[in-house]
Parts: C-alpha cells; structure tokens; sequence
C-alpha cells in the first residue's frame, strides 16, 4: 500500500540533523519520535486499518522525507507499544484484538498447571444508564453522558473464575445490547475494535486482596467474604482517551495473575 507524501515534511533541529553541539532544545522532540507521532496519526485517522499492512519503510522514509533508519526507529517503538506487529518476509502490520498475542496483552489470568487459556463467557447483563460519579471521572464523560455498562463471568474449565464489570462511554457504544454481544463470536475487543471502531492500545491497572461481597461472590460461586483478586483497570485508545473502566474479581485458588516488567 502506498500513500502520497504528506503536504510538509516533520520539523527538525539542527542536533537531529546532526549539526551543531550545542544542548537540544526542548521544544523540538527527535526526529524519529516526530516520525512515530505521524505514524500513529495515520493508526488513528484509520488510513491503515487493523490488519492491514503498512507502506515499507523505505516508502516512509520517501513519504516523509527522512533516512530509513529514522522510520526504523520509530516503528521499533510502535512494535514495542503493540500498535504495530512486524512478520519477518511479509512487513509490518497494524496490530489487531483479533490476534491470540494481542488478546491475552489484557487477559493475565495463567492456570497453576500451565494448562490452556480456553474459557466460556456468559453474560449477566447489558444496558445503558447514567454512570456513577467515579466511572464518569474515570471515562471523562460529562454529567449527562450516557454509559454502557457490561457484566459477564468467564468461566475455566466450567469453573467461573472471573467477574468483570465493563462501563463504556455511551456514545461511542451506540446500538451495543445484550442480543449483540451474545451472538458475537470472539473476544470483546475484537468486538469494539471491528464494529465500533474503537481499538484499546494500552491500560492502567491497580491490583489488590479483597474480600468477596454476596452479590459477586454468588455469580463467582464461592462464600462471601472468600478471598478474591480485584483488578480495576482503564484502557485508553489513541490520544490517551480513556474509553472503558473495568472492575474484575478473580479467583485464584488455581490461578495466578501474571505482569511483565520491562
């Protein structure tokens, strides 16, 4: 795929040309972080969709009027960030929630034993409502807003092991119902990123020991007051805008919750 040059090409300091030995000014970013910046413009503006693949780098570094190494460099960064996946002999491709390496990004849940990942969804329910106060903080969502709240339990080996409670900004889940979601095959990002346009690209998350309420603890099927691991996480999609809260309670008698550093 090939796309006609942009009307001007990034700015650069005279350091990024490799001129000068003076400090760099910190009003101009490096040249390959303007380049990645522009990539990810075109990520968000939809001109490479997800799947799709992207021109080279050489044709970047045409498009854009800067070294290949540039493009590179940039694209490195984007791989890293899992907004880009590279494939050796094929090129560079926009990373998809329809892919197993991009699904379980978000799904950290292992089995003590190593065993499959394989898991059922039922749904509890779906609808649309005002979101409390701390959800519409979270999501960024004016007084007024609507949201879509989910809840489902994912079962493991027919064992129900986590509750996720999901509030989405109304307006960007228009049309979403229980019916919909229940006769979609595949995992809910998947979902959001195809018939919703809305792609998650990375999350925060906060972790802690909690006691097991009645209510979640019926749907998980174990005491109250059982210990449960609690995640509440906020996924944002480009331009850092938060687009879900999600509440989840695990149970990890089986179960460990993985996270890698780097």
């Amino acid at each position: 795929m090939t796309s006609n040059p942009p009307s001007s090409a990034p700015a650069s300091t005279a350091n990024d040309r490799g001129e000068g030995s003076g400090a760099r000014s910190p009003t101009f970013s490096p040249l390959y972080q303007q380049i990645k910046a522009l990539i990810t413009q075109g990520l968000e503006n939809g001109e490479w969709k997800p799947g799709e693949i992207i021109p080279s780098e050489v044709e970047l570094a045409g498009r854009y009027k800067v070294s290949q190494g540039t493009v590179r460099k940039a694209i490195d960064e984007l791989a890293a960030e899992n907004l880009l996946v590279r494939r050796q002999g094929k090129g560079t491709f926009v990373a998809t929630h329809t892919e197993d390496r991009v699904q379980f990004r978000f799904l950290r849940l292992l089995p003590d034993d190593g065993g499959s990942l394989v898991h059922d969804s039922r749904l509890v329910e779906c609808r649309r409502l005002r979101a409390p106060a701390e959800i519409a903080r979270q999501l960024e969502l004016k007084p007024a807003d609507p949201a879509v709240l989910i809840r489902r339990v994912l079962a493991f080996e027919h064992a129900p092991i986590v509750l996720d409670e999901i509030w989405l900004p109304g307006g960007m889940f228009k049309g979403l119902t229980i019916e919909r979601l229940a006769s979609y095959e595949g995992p809910l990002y998947a979902m959001f990123e195809t018939e919703f346009g809305t792609r998650m690209i990375r999350a925060s998350e906060k972790i802690r020991a909690v006691a097991a309420e009645a209510p979640v603890a019926e749907l998980l099927g174990v005491e109250t007051g059982f210990p449960l691991l609690s995640v509440e996480r906020v996924s944002y999609t480009y331009g850092d805008r938060p687009v879900e809260v999600r509440r989840g309670w695990y149970v990890t008698t089986r179960y460990f919750y993985q996270n890698d550093l780097s």
